[in-house]
């Protein structure tokens, strides 16, 4: 009973995006698999955030890897995703990123703790303002965060009203697939702000997060947006938005800094 009581928990944080991130929503789908190891178990478990294929992965794992050596692959690969960022990463870069992505602020902090001069630009992410968590965690490691409001971020981008122009993109990704790249909503007016603008964009991500088949797009409850609202009114909340590969100038994994086809190429092997 209690395993059970647990169980039900961490599926109601996951749903409620009180654990948020692919990775750290794999990690709780793992715990929560070992509770209950049934094949009911992990369909309820896949339901709760359809847009999550290393979710799907490491559930397919968990009945042929142990549990730790699953858990390694994480610090494993982020550790190799520092290595790339903390090359690419100049002095007096003005990094501008979105959301929150473990993968993109694991590798700031590594790069702050390296010694390497730089400053973020962030959105806050509406409607859950997630963006909130990224500047806290990179402030908290000394690293300078300026927020904008989601409906700012051109301004972000640009050099005007007194802000830097963002030399740099750094996006996490809920999911990678074979035509591009699956993030938070806002990504790909990013992409497209990125590509008018000349600004490299590179995703940051866990191989683990790719699929060969085709991932829905959450949509998440609409008094996330605007509670009690007229019924008159149609509200859509996408939670993720699509971002084709021809955006992307380089995707950063634990198999290197690649092109978008390179990566495919190392993934499909």
């Amino acid at each position: 009973m209690k395993n059970k009581k647990r169980f039900n928990q961490i599926c109601k944080d996951i749903k409620s995006i009180k654990i948020q991130g692919a990775r750290n929503i794999a990690k709780a789908g793992l715990k929560a698999y070992a509770l209950n190891p049934t094949k009911q178990a992990k369909t309820k478990l896949l339901s709760l955030r359809l847009t999550e294929p290393m979710l799907q992965h490491v559930l397919n794992l968990a009945d042929k890897q142990p549990t730790e050596k699953i858990l390694n692959h994480f610090d494993e690969a982020q550790e190799k995703i520092n290595k790339h960022i903390l090359k690419l990463i100049k002095p007096k870069d003005v990094i501008f990123t979105h959301c929150h992505s473990t993968n993109v602020t694991h590798s700031l902090i590594n790069a702050k703790k390296k010694k390497k001069n730089f400053e973020v630009y962030n959105t806050e992410t509406r409607p859950l303002f997630q963006g909130r968590k990224t500047a806290r965690e990179l402030k908290k490691h000394n690293i300078k965060v300026t927020m904008f409001i989601d409906s700012a971020l051109a301004i972000a981008l640009e050099k005007r009203q007194n802000t830097k122009k963002a030399n740099k993109i750094f996006l996490g990704a809920d999911a990678l697939t074979k035509k591009g790249i699956i993030n938070k909503i806002g990504s790909r007016t990013i992409a497209e702000l990125a590509h008018l603008h000349k600004i490299p964009l590179y995703i940051i991500a866990d191989s683990w997060k790719y699929s060969k088949t085709p991932v829905p797009i959450e949509q998440r409850a609409l008094n996330e947006v605007w509670d009690r609202a007229p019924k008159s009114i149609k509200i859509k909340n996408p939670a993720f938005d699509f971002v084709p590969k021809k955006y992307i100038t380089k995707i950063i994994t634990e198999h290197g800094n690649l092109t978008y086809n390179k990566f495919l190429e190392k993934v499909n092997k």
